[in-house]
């Protein structure tokens, strides 16, 4: 039987746009209440309004940056105040930098680091007494990068392999506590990811990729992590990999 996500608390970081958007409509639809945490305030208010509106589920905007601890610690408390104790954390917030290493893009590795792994660990670490505190959900958005090895994505696969193992840490760590660790892992997917790529050759490989297979809708991940989420208490669905079908690696 499918784990009722009626009145459950979600958290979602980078929720303004692509998988995490997605996700908070998805969730929203089966009648969960929505934290939805991003540094573009008007976006995330827009979309609270929507959710709102549409009666789908109490949705909230919290203008928070996952390498901010306090603006992390302030949305902690806000979401507890105004929604409840959160049930589930997806930690989706992130950004690919690709470029090939020779090029030194060192202020790029520094912020992928700072965004892909340290701000899930401090998200992380200030909702997980919470979701400690009656069971839940740890949802982390790694990547197909983050089981091989792809040139002209060093920096990027180092943190995605990172989360990969992090996470699998983190599972072990909360075993018999009630709280499950699940990995996302997708493949190409249409969202905002390519436009902030500012080595050129990159940006147009990523760009030309509709050209030679179907590449995913954020909403086939949505649905993804929709699935894991309400899998019955016993089910835990540790890694979940999900490329185009057309994808080659």
């Amino acid at each position: 039987m499918e784990r009722d996500l009626n009145g459950r608390v979600a958290v979602i970081t980078g929720a303004s746009s692509g998988i995490g958007e997605a996700t908070a409509r998805a969730l929203a639809d089966r009648g969960a209440k929505v934290a939805l945490l991003a540094r573009r305030a008007e976006r995330v208010e827009s979309l609270a309004e929507e959710l709102s509106s549409n009666g789908a589920g109490n949705a909230i905007a919290v203008e928070a940056d996952v390498t901010d601890r306090e603006s992390l610690e302030r949305a902690a408390e806000r979401v507890r105040e105004e929604l409840g104790r959160p049930d589930i954390l997806i930690n989706n917030a992130g950004v690919m930098l690709l470029a090939p290493i020779e090029r030194g893009k060192t202020d790029e590795w520094r912020q992928m680091l700072d965004v892909n792994l340290m701000g899930v660990f401090e998200t992380t670490d200030v909702f997980l007494e919470q979701l400690l505190d009656g069971g839940g959900d740890i949802v982390n958005i790694s990547s197909v990068a983050g089981r091989i090895g792809i040139a002209g994505a060093g920096a990027y696969n180092a943190t995605k392999w990172g989360l990969n193992g992090w996470s699998d840490a983190l599972r072990q760590e909360v075993l018999g506590k009630d709280v499950r660790v699940i990995t996302i892992e997708p493949g190409a997917v249409n969202t905002e990811l390519a436009d902030h790529i500012s080595d050129e050759d990159a940006k147009q490989r990523v760009e030309s990729m509709p050209e030679s297979f179907d590449i995913l809708e954020a909403e086939d991940i949505a649905s993804a992590i929709e699935y894991a989420v309400s899998r019955p208490e016993r089910v835990q669905i540790s890694e979940l990999l999900i490329r185009p079908t057309g994808q080659p690696n």
